[in-house]
């Protein structure tokens, strides 16, 4: 008997045919190969986010014809019972394939070891577990009456094994293992489907679709509700940060960030005209406080989907935008995805299919502040459409940096097989909305010459940073709970390769300027800020002005929350937040050298400590801390009335504490000083950073 299989050859590239599947296993970049299959006759071509020039690698692929007769057999039987199939072991640098008689396959690194493999536990002869469930490690199970498939990827579990990435979820554990993670964008949950595993690879799910990931303890399982193929990228690397940049450049880095996206980031719901905007840029700067950007929030348009300043509150944004440079603030105009059906533009978008279809029901996305519907930012024409009309309503009046809100999208309902897009439905290719949002304005503002490009995102998937994508965490409440959640959030996106993430200072919802707990939650945020990729106040901040029910020319308008600048909250609080201001400008040159490092090699700004010190065992535990570029450990205070806290020290250096300049040894837990006025920093051996004066 002969297995029922082919392996064919094509270059270094292995074909396995199997009935009507086939399966592609190549090498893509440095260390790292790229896994596919269909059940249709041709390949579907979408790259999605591998879309990166990568440089050829020296891979060797070897096919080798065995006895796979079942040693249980009786020999009088081995003539009746003899078969003879084909195994393939394909080499990439420092990660091997090795693909069984019956099409399983197992990843090794250059050592030989284990990183992971599929999981089997189907009625194969060769099947090692010896279980018949009947289960694959692939299955393309049709949806009847269309053309698509509801995809299973399933792959062995190991105790020994961490998980970190997978981008942005609201949730207190910066390990993944144990999670069950939905593969959705919403307010908040950012899905950028790659982790870096303590096993030493990089695994990332080149999938868009709406779907499911379980880290369980007794399987990975991967889902897609609705797609064509299954499609993914696998690397190997003897550190995290050889992982991730081999991941980056399969699917881009960030450019170099703008000397404004170094500094403090002023912002508030909302400043509602150009008067308020500019009263505070003078105060701040009267004050002699450094402030590098300031932001126009939404609803100063006329509409939703003008996309232009109303201008009985913006009478001369031209001017507005003028006196901020001339005081060393740049600009930054909220920009959303959302057409009023009653905006001047809706007939032309809708004409041109520029905007997000429904299948059935109401053509309406969101009711809020107006009935309106999603561009479809997936449409090259639609991009190009919005980019054009803020180029002549933003661009050329000197805004040069966008708030690209909404960019999940956040719908009304997040019932996805109601959408369908440019690209295809959105059960199979929503998640990369935000990558479409923010590509529009990028290449928008490169041919208009700009070389240094930021868009504040709320949302992002793989290969967002290569837009220049700045992602913020979204609506989250003002507590100290939330802030402890984001901490994991942000070390997650970086890990993901998304390295520019901030969150919104004191969090977004719910908090009162009166209140002394919120105060305290303000200004510990705010110290924990100065050492995130981007310094950035924001939020609702309640209780809101009376002006809810206003309306002009039929449009409700929108009120503000209670003031948000470092003066607001008592003068107590403005003399430890002006501290923060000035140490964020003292760590300028230490930010700008490791943005540097981000734009070259991929690695993140803000990072587990395990990230820098792989061979302590004791880091890869660490959730409550993290190094600020290569030198700087900072361990938030995130617990209210909390005056101290323990910090863990990696081994194989020593340790000052900016604040007592006590010198410890590394591959310890210490407790450390940590008033009200201090965030508790480590600076690494033979380093000197002027932190506290």
């Amino acid at each position: 008997m002969v297995i029922d299989m082919r392996m064919l050859t094509e270059g270094s590239k292995l074909i396995i045919k199997k009935g009507t599947s086939t399966l592609w296993v190549e090498p893509w970049g440095e260390n790292s190969l790229r896994v596919r299959m269909t059940n249709d006759p041709t390949m579907d071509e979408n790259d999605w986010a591998l879309t990166e020039k990568l440089a050829e690698t020296n891979a060797t692929l070897t096919l080798e014809t065995i006895d796979v007769t079942d040693p249980w057999y009786k020999p009088e039987a081995y003539a009746k019972y003899h078969q003879t199939g084909t195994k393939a072991t394909l080499v990439n640098g420092k990660i091997t394939a090795k693909v069984s008689t019956e099409g399983w396959i197992s990843f090794y690194n250059q050592e030989e070891e284990l990183l992971t493999e599929e999981y089997w536990r189907n009625r194969e002869r060769m099947n090692r577990f010896c279980v018949p469930l009947g289960v694959s490690a692939r299955e393309m199970e049709p949806i009847l009456g269309t053309t698509d498939y509801k995809l299973t990827a399933r792959f062995e579990a190991f105790d020994d094994e961490k998980i970190f990435g997978m981008g942005q979820y609201q949730e207190s554990h910066m390990d993944k293992k144990g999670a069950v993670l939905e593969l959705a964008h919403r307010n908040s949950q950012a899905s950028v489907p790659f982790y870096v595993s303590s096993r030493g690879y990089g695994f990332f799910w080149n999938n868009p679709a709406i779907g499911t990931v379980t880290f369980g303890t007794n399987k990975t399982e991967w889902v897609a509700n609705s797609t064509k193929k299954l499609d993914y990228f696998i690397t190997a690397g003897d550190t995290p940060a050889e992982i991730i940049s081999q991941y980056t450049m399969a699917t881009g880095r960030s450019p170099m960030m703008p000397e404004y996206g170094l500094g403090y980031w002023q912002c508030k719901l909302r400043y509602r005209n150009q008067e308020e905007i500019l009263a505070v840029a003078r105060e701040h700067k009267r004050r002699g406080l450094p402030m590098d950007a300031i932001v126009v929030d939404f609803f100063h348009w006329t509409m939703q989907g003008d996309f232009k300043f109303e201008p009985r509150e913006w009478p001369d944004p031209e001017a507005m935008v003028k006196e901020l440079k001339e005081l060393g603030i740049e600009t930054v105009v909220s920009v959303w995805p959302t057409v009023d059906e009653r905006s001047e533009n809706y007939g032309a978008m809708a004409d041109q299919g520029f905007l997000v279809r429904n299948d059935r029901g109401v053509q309406s996305h969101m009711t809020w502040m107006g009935n309106t519907v999603f561009y479809d930012a997936t449409n090259p024409g639609a991009q190009k459409f919005v980019w054009d009309k803020c180029k002549e309503n933003y661009y050329d009046k000197g805004i040069r940096c966008f708030w690209l809100d909404e960019a999940e999208p956040e719908y009304g309902c997040y019932d996805f097989d109601l959408y369908r897009y440019y690209a295809g439905p959105a059960m199979q290719c929503s998640n990369v909305y935000p990558v479409g949002y923010a590509k529009g304005f990028y290449d928008g503002l490169k041919e208009q010459g700009e070389t240094e490009i930021m868009s504040l995102v709320r949302c992002a998937w793989a290969g967002s940073q290569k837009y220049g994508v700045l992602t913020w965490s979204g609506d989250i409440f003002s507590c100290f709970r939330a802030m402890r959640e984001q901490l994991q959030a942000g070390l997650n996106m970086g890990m993901a390769g998304i390295p520019w993430w901030t969150s919104d200072i004191g969090g977004f919802i719910g908090g009162d300027i009166t209140d002394p707990h919120f105060k305290e939650l303000l200004v510990r945020w705010f110290a924990w800020g100065a050492f995130c990729p981007v310094f950035r106040m924001h939020g609702e901040r309640s209780p809101w002005y009376e002006r809810e029910q206003e309306y002009r020319d039929g449009v409700r308008q929108l009120t503000s929350g209670q003031p948000n600048e470092v003066w607001s909250f008592g003068e107590d609080n403005y003399e430890i937040l002006t501290k923060y201001l000035f140490i964020r400008e003292r760590l300028r040159p230490y930010i700008r050298a490791c943005m540097e490092r981000t734009s070259k090699t991929g690695e993140p700004v803000m990072r587990p400590l395990f990230f820098d010190f792989p061979e302590d065992e004791a880091a890869w535990n660490v959730e409550d801390a993290y190094m600020f570029g290569p030198d700087i450990l900072v361990a938030p205070v995130m617990e209210e009335g909390l005056r101290e806290r323990s910090v863990y020290l990696p081994a194989g250096c020593k340790w000052t504490d900016a604040y007592t300049k006590e010198v410890y040894e590394g591959g310890q837990t210490v407790t450390v000083p940590a008033p009200l006025d201090i965030i508790p920093v480590m600076v690494r051996e033979g380093k000197t950073y002027e932190i506290y004066t």
